[in-house]
């Protein structure tokens, strides 16, 4: 065949293709969000004169078109094999893969948002535990970069010095080293968080930290459901899932426990929530800004106040028997300012735990 049949023969397919996808770009319909993603997708903006004249309709429709562009997970998934496989690329966009597990750059150390994160909790402490009679603690989730990125050549953050610099501005804290406790094989592969039926040593820990009585009966329950955690959706790669478990102790059915954002019962386990995008808001069914757990039968009349991100949703299970009364705090979505009209905080213990990934990134808790 002539060499100007075969470069006509090209321009066609490639015409062909792009018509394709124009057509189908105009015929579907659009999408609300990206369940791999885990993210609403962006609309048609609208288009009057005063949008195109500032130049705003332009850069939307420019996100809008990305978003709702067909075939659109699949042309992600191709971007990242050439970008990882073909190119030899080390991460794409700040996603990596090593030790089969997936994991996100998160890089440099920010002193502004430790020092952020302190000044939030010295609110609460000067608000609240000061003239309390409360026992404070503290304690710091590494994320899973602490056992990849250095070891795999990523840059990590300096964790001695964000423990440093967060434990010097928070001396009236007494602060437990829970990094011991934990290795690599305690995270899910695809996701940030620990599993749960990994973690007793760090709960033990904590308790002992805190002379809280433990007792380790508990048995574990997995799970028949295949979990995709957050970095399955942002890294594009077909991944295997990962599994997940609960912990089950004999206390858990004498708890009480109410989420006061709406003043209702709910369960320590929301099996609902495994349907959902995110299936580990099956523990104490995700982000609750203030969760009450009671437990009549416990084991001390102590009281817990646990300032919390997503990590202490599947930790608090493990405090049922050691506490009659449980208060779980989220202060990225409950003013801090309010926490007095809801909760006593005489003679408790506190625990202030948070995750590096917060901690670096601490804009998030309200002040």
């Amino acid at each position: 065949m002539p060499k100007h049949f075969k470069d006509l023969a090209r321009i066609g397919l490639c015409g062909t293709v792009l018509l394709g996808l124009s057509v189908s770009s105009i015929l579907l319909p659009d999408q609300e969000t990206s369940q791999s993603e885990r993210r609403r997708l962006a609309q048609l903006p609208e288009c009057s004169l005063q949008t195109i004249m500032d130049g705003s309709f332009m850069s939307k429709f420019e996100s809008y078109a990305l978003d709702q562009f067909p075939l659109r997970d699949g042309f992600r998934t191709l971007k990242a094999r050439i970008a990882l496989n073909v190119m030899q690329k080390k991460d794409n966009n700040d996603i990596y893969l090593a030790e089969d597990y997936v994991s996100k750059i998160d890089y440099p150390l920010s002193d502004a948002s430790i020092h952020y994160a302190a000044d939030v909790f010295q609110l609460v402490y000067d608000r609240y535990l000061a003239d309390a009679s409360c026992e404070t603690y503290l304690a710091v989730i590494p994320d899973k970069n602490y056992f990849l990125a250095e070891q795999h050549g990523y840059p990590a953050l300096d964790y001695t010095q964000l423990v440093a610099r967060l434990t010097e501005r928070m001396s009236y804290a007494q602060y437990i080293d829970i990094f011991p406790c934990l290795t690599l094989q305690d995270y899910y592969r695809t996701d940030t968080h620990w599993m749960q039926e990994n973690i007793e040593p760090v709960a033990a820990l904590l308790l002992e930290q805190m002379q809280a009585p433990y007792t380790a009966d508990h048995s574990t329950l997995p799970i028949d459901a295949p979990f995709y955690g957050v970095y399955y959706g942002q890294s594009a790669l077909p991944l295997e899932p990962d599994r997940m478990c609960r912990i089950v102790k004999p206390s858990h059915e004498q708890c009480v426990v109410t989420d006061l954002e709406t003043n209702s019962l709910m369960d320590i386990y929301n099996m609902e929530m495994l349907k959902e995008a995110d299936p580990y808001e099956m523990y104490l069914s995700g982000s609750k800004s203030l969760i009450h757990i009671e437990n009549p039968s416990a084991k001390s009349d102590k009281q817990l106040i646990l300032f919390r991100d997503s990590f202490g949703s599947s930790i608090a299970p493990y405090f049922t028997d050691s506490y009659q009364s449980i208060y779980l705090a989220d202060i990225r979505y409950i003013h801090p300012n309010v926490l007095g009209n809801l909760i006593d905080f005489s003679d408790s213990d506190v625990l202030f735990l948070y995750s590096t990934l917060i901690l670096n990134h601490s804009n998030t808790l309200k002040k």
